[in-house]
């Protein structure tokens, strides 16, 4: 078969797309949270590491890691546990299992959906009118109360239906859809207190404003590098009310300085629902002062510099965003909540996995007996398969969460591709006086009528029922493009190059 550029292309692209999924057979768990304050968060466990071994155990998935963690801790005495990571090793002594949330390896940088992985989603409406703005205010001050509840793999994002309403779309792996349902109903509150005296509340009679993206008043003041990495300070402003300035000087007036004689002797405490996020040392310069400029301090960790900037800036935005407003700042009515059970997403891949095979099988049998050619029959095979991994290279690349109307979008385009390919080998094998070159372009030019018309069909779907659909609009609009501009002219080429020989 000649190789022309078309086919070269498609190659090309296929290294490509293998490279993005980047298939992986390392084994292990990856750790995805680590219970803050604990001993191993302590010493520096991070989520992203990959526990290999426990106390000379081999970790090959999360059955091992139960297993390892069970046999240890059988009684409730204290006993030492090795951790063993793809980089390094901790080691503490406790006597209750530690809080760590794991997962398998990722064979691949395919990222599944809900639907496939399991939990709760939940379509949430704000009450009233709202710009983009205060819609992803909102999503901010989610996802922070989220993660002080200590909920891991959230996805918050904003959506919006054919009408213009907008929504927030909130997806939890591992939680049940009653977890959810309170944490969205309950508005929220947050609280500043001195000792166990309140001053402020997030609310707009006490802090007046924030300064979350003026670097003046906000931003990284140094880094120093520490045992085992650096650590780096944040400072930003905030400003109180008259009120809560008078009432925090009352608070601060009979407070004595503690050892260093830089701050007082009570920190100021900050809570959301009641629970406590962070404390904070009170300048002494504080003590009794009427002010409503208040300068928060905090830092940030890590292995290398950037880390530890990163880890600062992370830190500094969760406390901006709880004291802009820890309550939520609208009622929200769930509109929409659900749940997918892991095993059933593991059935529904298994089933989708099938069905695919055993319907590209049956296609292949029908062209070989339509046309009688084999290599045909091979190229279309060949040209739906590359198809499908282009696709999921793509989605590999932008990080595209597949979920079930992702993977009806890759059938749809399997379905779509068949039938484009079909009208080429029509038009191939007819017995016209027109010459080869010219049926191959009356074929592609269906093909190219074809792809505009679902093109346009499938715009209003991206937005359709709040988004819902919008997994399985995109990658079908991905899998008809890659297939009219790359895939169906190589496919022709193929035709052509068999036609000749």
């Amino acid at each position: 078969m000649k190789l022309t550029w078309r086919i070269w292309l498609l190659i090309i692209l296929l290294l490509l797309s293998i490279l993005a999924i980047k298939p992986s057979f390392q084994t292990g768990v990856i750790v995805k949270s680590v219970e803050k304050n604990s001993t191993f968060f302590e010493d520096g466990l991070k989520s992203g590491e990959i526990i290999k071994k426990i106390n000379d155990m081999a970790i090959t998935n999360k059955g091992d890691y139960a297993k390892a963690i069970s046999e240890i801790f059988s009684g409730n005495e204290t006993k030492r546990i090795d951790i063993i990571t793809a980089k390094n090793k901790y080691t503490a002594f406790i006597s209750e299992p530690p809080k760590i949330t794991v997962e398998d390896v990722p064979k691949t940088k395919l990222q599944t959906g809900l639907d496939l992985r399991g939990g709760a989603r939940a379509l949430v409406q704000p009450e009233g009118n709202i710009t983009d703005e205060e819609l992803n205010n909102l999503i901010d001050i989610s996802r922070n109360r989220f993660n002080v509840y200590g909920l891991s793999d959230i996805q918050i994002k904003a959506v919006r239906d054919l009408s213009g309403n907008k929504f927030m779309l909130v997806e939890v792996a591992g939680a049940t859809p009653s977890d959810l349902k309170e944490l969205i109903s309950k508005q929220g509150k947050f609280e500043a207190k001195v000792g166990n005296v309140s001053v402020f509340k997030g609310e707009k009679n006490d802090i007046a404003d924030v300064c979350k993206t003026d670097a003046t008043c906000a931003g990284i003041t140094a880094c120093n590098q520490i045992q085992g990495g650096y650590a780096c300070s944040f400072r930003f402003s905030i400003y109180l009310t008259e009120d809560a300035a008078k009432k925090h000087a009352d608070v601060t007036r009979n407070l004595t300085l503690d050892e260093s004689g830089k701050y007082l002797s009570e920190k100021l405490y900050l809570f959301v629902d009641d629970i406590q996020v962070d404390e904070l040392f009170i300048g002494a310069d504080l003590k009794g002062q009427v002010t409503t400029q208040v300068a928060i301090q905090g830092s940030g960790t890590g292995k290398t510099q950037q880390e530890a900037i990163s880890d600062a800036k992370a830190n500094m935005n969760k406390l901006q965003t709880i004291l802009i407003t820890g309550s939520l700042p609208y009622k929200l009515n769930i509109v929409k909540l659900d749940t997918i059970s892991p095993l059933l997403g593991n059935e529904f891949t298994y089933l989708i996995l099938i069905a695919g095979i055993i319907s590209m099988g049956v296609v292949a049998i029908i062209i070989f007996a339509r046309y009688r050619r084999i290599k045909a029959s091979l190229a279309l095979l060949f040209t739906s398969f590359s198809e499908i991994l282009i696709i999921l290279g793509i989605a590999a690349l932008i990080r595209w969460n597949l979920d079930l109307p992702s993977i009806a979008g890759i059938l749809a385009t399997i379905g779509t591709g068949v039938d484009q390919q079909i009208v080429i080998l029509d038009e191939a094998t007819t017995r016209e006086t027109l010459s080869l070159k010219e049926r191959m372009k009356r074929a592609l030019f269906v093909v190219v009528g074809a792809y505009f018309t679902a093109f346009a069909s499938l715009i209003p779907l991206y937005w359709a029922v709040a988004g819902l659909f919008k997994g399985f609009a995109l990658t079908t609009l991905i899998g008809i493009t890659i297939g009219v501009f790359v895939t169906r002219p190589a496919f022709s080429d193929m035709i052509k190059s068999i036609e000749g020989e």
